[in-house]
């Protein structure tokens, strides 16, 4: 027999078969306020600190919407979809490290944020999304509206609650913004009854939580500080891999720290970029499928790999069976599914990132006073090899158009080093966590586990009004988006004129899908099968053509200012203007080259061993100086297919 997991195991049903007055009766608060269920809800949200809330109001859910006044104390952002309403949550909860909060209605409001709740899961970020939900006599009636949003969510949400009676739901939202936020953070969905929201209760703060069996490991324990230690005191060409979850733990100083400490080089995934500064000498930069060779080689040579916050995801690992292939490894995590899922752990350590860290950094040190730290000189002189051989590099385009790479260092260049970046999904996202310059931690918003195209926007808004609420709207805000993954929420502009959130939009346009096309490119024989969207022309605007959309056009409709740039001068000159503008939204569509492609790479399923950083140049197979005949020659059928999809000179940008 399956048995629960300890957060299945509960929920906010009553377990007594009394009926809802009795059991309403039997709970209640003698010296409580009397309110209703959906007033209880609105007060519990207050007093649980919640600032900033996004929805849409829907049929069984507007009691709750009718306890929302002008005098409510957070403020509640009107969304235009329920899934943008759930993203702008996401980027509110990983600009502020507060919990992102969705309120919408049943069955379609609902269903419509499974993608963000199955997001934020992947990536870690908490959430507590309200949802409305039938009278408890109508539910398995498939009455109009009605959804199974706790069934259809507890594959993907870290815990789903059904509330059926008001005296509940302030214990419940304790429980559940506690569950988001504790342990490994994620999303919680509260299922709220019209029944519980019209019953009548009695108020009380605060609440006591019920939560048998949840107790998440923040502190490590047993000897596994002491054998993770000795592991540094043997290794000569260690890695530190660190992954979101160290930015979920605030861990910055004490991943710079133990850097410092041990020597180890550091190298990110995408969701940890900004963990510690990129002018660090020790950062490497991103490592897998689109990672910096130097990344990537280092964790294929590495002795010791120290994993930290990270689940060796296979865009990282490639062929996992094959990664790191002569490295022990230290995995610390405070999810305790993430140790030995994808890789064997030879030191598993389950604690908070940050708390793990400060204890194993004086572990460290004492064995090093005994023992001495192992010399790395060797390893670092191979590590700067790779860095001065292979720095990130792009073709120039053939047609014209602005190189899409270019445009994002100008970006980088050009922006305030507080600037919070976010990204909708597809190259551009690549070449954003490539090139952009990352000065400090919290400052990258990106779907990352899912890679849920359309995320950009919204979650923009949501790290627009998170840096309005935190830091006095001094952290400006820059969205880098494709053309395709800006139009599929695209409608959310209308939020940023009503709400007031100057956002800086970048659009990468070269009327494709381009990760896709990539991809037909370089395995699919140049079958460009659905993949054009014939929205922005190649060279200068020729007016007998109409772009469809015309991003310009767009972007005036809902009161922001529209800008295109085909050259260089006047890409310059539109990146200064919107520096300059914070009064409204500014969107600028850059043209650029469709063909453009993410280098470095490592196709899908393969060894990181086979990272290629360009065509004909595979670092891991050939040294620095057998790649010019590799270059010439193109033997390898792979990569003359990979070959096939790319011109242009090769411009050196930045190092890895």
């Amino acid at each position: 027999m399956v048995l629960p997991t300890p957060l299945q195991a509960f929920s906010g049903v009553p377990n007594t078969p009394d009926d809802s007055a009795n059991h309403s009766a039997k709970n209640s608060v003698s010296n409580g306020e009397s309110m209703t269920g959906a007033q209880a809800l609105v007060r519990s949200l207050v007093d649980l600190g919640v600032e900033d809330v996004f929805g849409i109001p829907g049929g069984y859910i507007l009691p709750t919407y009718d306890a929302i006044n002008d005098d409510t104390a957070f403020r509640f952002i009107l969304s235009r979809h329920e899934q943008a309403a759930g993203h702008a949550a996401e980027g509110y909860a990983v600009t502020t490290g507060r919990v992102g909060v969705c309120l919408v209605t049943s069955g379609p409001g609902a269903t419509n944020m499974v993608t963000p709740i199955a997001d934020a899961m992947m990536d870690s970020v908490p959430l507590v999304v309200i949802t409305g939900q039938v009278n408890v006599s109508s539910i398995g009636t498939d009455a109009f509206q009605e959804a199974d949003i706790v069934g259809i969510t507890y594959p993907v949400a870290k815990h789903s609650f059904l509330v059926t009676n008001a005296e509940d739901i302030p214990r419940v939202l304790t429980e559940a913004f506690y569950i988001a936020k504790s342990g490994r953070p994620g999303p919680v969905v509260v299922d709220l009854t019209k029944t519980a929201q019209t019953g009548d209760m009695r108020y009380s703060w605060p609440q006591r939580m019920i939560l048998p069996g949840y107790n998440p490991t923040t502190k490590a324990h047993g000897h596994v500080l002491t054998d993770a230690a000795k592991l540094f005191t043997t290794s000569y060409r260690p890695v530190l891999y660190v992954g979101g979850g160290a930015v979920r733990s605030d861990a910055s100083r004490e991943v710079k720290q133990l850097s410092a400490l041990t020597g180890a080089p550091i190298v990110t995934t995408l969701q940890s970029r900004g963990i510690v500064p990129d002018s660090d000498h020790a950062v490497l930069g991103m490592l897998g499928m689109h990672g910096t060779v130097a990344a990537t080689a280092a964790v294929q040579r590495c002795d010791l790999l120290v994993a930290i916050g990270a689940r060796f995801d296979d865009r990282v690992t490639g062929n996992v069976d094959e990664f790191a292939p002569s490295a022990r490894v230290i995995h610390i995590d405070i999810d305790p599914a993430e140790i030995g899922k994808n890789r064997h752990a030879d030191v598993p350590i389950v604690g908070d990132v940050s708390q793990v860290l400060d204890d194993l950094i004086p572990e460290i040190e004492r064995l090093q006073s005994v023992h001495g730290k192992p010399e790395l000189d060797s390893w670092w002189k191979t590590i700067d090899t790779w860095r001065e051989s292979y720095p990130l590099s792009y073709d120039e385009p053939t047609d014209g158009t602005l190189a899409p790479q270019w445009v994002v260092e100008q970006l980088s260049k050009k922006s305030s080093p507080d600037t919070i970046w976010v990204s909708g999904v597809g190259q551009h996202q690549m070449w954003a966590s490539q090139i952009i310059d990352f000065k400090k931690t919290h400052t990258w918003v990106s779907s990352g586990g899912l890679g849920t195209m359309g995320y950009g926007l919204p979650a923009a808004i949501g790290a627009e009004i998170g840096s309005q609420r935190d830091f006095a709207g001094k952290k400006p805000v820059w969205l880098i988006d494709g053309d395709g993954s800006f139009q599929m929420t695209s409608e959310e502009l209308a939020v940023t004129f009503f709400e007031h959130t100057p956002l800086k939009i970048a659009i990468l346009n070269n009327s494709v899908y381009g990760m896709v096309r990539q991809w037909q490119t370089l395995f699919y024989d140049k079958h460009y099968s659905k993949t054009n969207l014939e929205d922005g022309l190649a060279g200068e605007h020729d007016d007998s053509v109409v772009d469809i959309p015309d991003f310009v056009t767009l972007a005036k409709a809902y009161g922001c200012l529209g800008i295109r740039a085909f050259t260089k001068e006047q890409a310059l000159e539109a990146i200064d203007l919107a520096n300059a503008t914070n009064d409204r939204t500014v969107i600028i569509d850059f043209r650029v080259w469709k063909d453009a492609m993410v280098w470095p790479m490592v196709p899908a399923g393969r060894s990181n061993d086979d990272v290629m950083y360009k065509p004909g140049v595979m670092p891991l197979h050939h040294t620095p100086e057998q790649h010019t005949e590799a270059l010439e020659s193109n033997a390898d059928d792979t990569q003359a297919a990979v070959s096939s999809g790319t011109t242009g000179s090769s411009t050196t940008k930045k190092e890895g």
